[in-house]
C-alpha cells in the first residue's frame, strides 16, 4: 500500500524568506524536494500545499509547471491547510513532507510508510524519538486522525505545526516510531538559515551531478571526508520554530479555527 505526499511550502519564512525558491545549479529547493519524494516507491502521488497569499504565487506557478497537484490555503493554520488539501483530493493516507528538506532520502520515506501500514498505525514517524538527521523527517498519518486533530486542536502551536495534537494523545491514536540504528539527530540538513543553505548547496553541488539518486549514506560519507562543513550550522537549535510557537502558545477561539 502507498501514501500520498503533501508537501508544505511557502515563501514567507521568517529567518530565510523565499528559501524554497532558492536555486542550486538549475533547480529550486522545492524542485529537489519534489524530486526526492517522487523517487520513493511508497508514494502514490504528490500535492504541494501553499498559501493563498500573493507572495506564494511563484510557488503555485512553479508547481503548475511541474504538473503536480496544488492546494492553496491558510498561511498560519497549516493543520487546516493539510486537512483541506487531503479532503479535496480524497487522500486517506498522508505522508507529511516539508519543502525545506531537499536532501530527504526516498528510502526513508518508504521505510516510514511501510512501518505505518505494517503496524496499522494512526500516526507513524521517525521523529517521535529523534534518531535521524534534521531534514530526514517523515510523518505518515490517516485522514481520520487528521480530521480528528482538525476538529479538536485549539492551541496555536497545534494549528501551526499539524501533528502536535496527534503526538500528545497516545490514548486516542496508535503512535509508532521508526528508529534509526544510529543516533544521528545532531546532524542538520534542513533549510532555515543562510548557514543551512551553504551546507545544502555544497552537498547538492558535490553529489547530485555524480548521482542524482544519492541517499543518506552517501551524504554521511561525504561529510566524513569534509567534516568542516558541519561546523556551518551546528549551533542552530532543532525544531526552533515549534519551540517558539510553544512559548507564544494560546488557545484559539472557534472563529479563529475550522473556518
Amino acid at each position: 500500500m502507498k501514501a500520498h505526499a503533501i508537501i508544505q511550502a511557502r515563501f514567507g519564512a521568517i529567518r530565510l524568506p523565499g528559501k524554497v525558491l532558492l536555486k542550486v545549479m538549475d533547480k529550486t529547493i522545492l524542485e529537489y524536494a519534489v524530486e526526492r519524494v517522487k523517487k520513493s516507491k511508497a508514494i502514490e502521488d504528490i500535492v504541494v500545499a501553499t498559501t493563498t497569499k500573493e507572495s506564494d504565487l511563484p510557488i503555485a506557478n512553479l508547481v503548475s509547471r511541474l504538473n503536480i497537484k496544488l492546494y492553496r490555503g491558510s498561511e498560519d493554520d497549516v493543520l487546516d491547510r493539510y486537512y483541506q488539501a487531503a479532503k479535496l483530493f480524497k487522500i486517506q493516507h498522508i505522508a507529511r513532507i516539508t519543502a525545506d528538506c531537499p536532501l530527504l532520502d526516498p528510502g526513508i520515506i518508504s521505510d516510514v510508510v511501510h512501518c505505518y501500514f505494517k503496524n496499522k498505525a494512526d500516526y507513524c514517524s521517525n521523529t517521535l524519538e529523534e534518531t535521524f538527521p534534521d531534514g530526514e523527517d517523515v510523518e505518515v498519518f490517516s485522514f481520520d486522525a487528521l480530521e480528528y486533530a482538525w476538529k479538536n486542536s485549539s492551541l496555536l502551536s497545534e494549528r501551526e505545526h499539524v501533528t502536535p495534537y496527534l503526538k500528545k494523545h497516545p490514548e486516542k491514536f496508535k503512535l509508532i516510531n521508526f528508529k534509526n540504528k544510529e543516533n544521528l539527530s545532531k546532524k542538520r540538513w534542513t533549510l532555515d538559515t543562510e548557514a543551512d543553505f551553504k551546507l545544502i548547496k555544497t552537498i547538492l553541488e558535490s553529489l547530485y551531478p555524480i548521482n542524482p539518486n544519492f541517499d543518506m549514506g552517501d551524504i554521511l560519507k561525504f561529510l566524513k571526508l569534509n567534516p568542516e562543513l558541519e561546523e556551518l550550522n551546528k549551533n542552530i537549535i532543532r525544531n526552533e520554530g515549534y519551540l517558539k510557537s510553544l512559548k507564544e502558545d494560546k488557545i484559539l477561539g472557534t472563529k479563529q479555527r475550522n473556518k
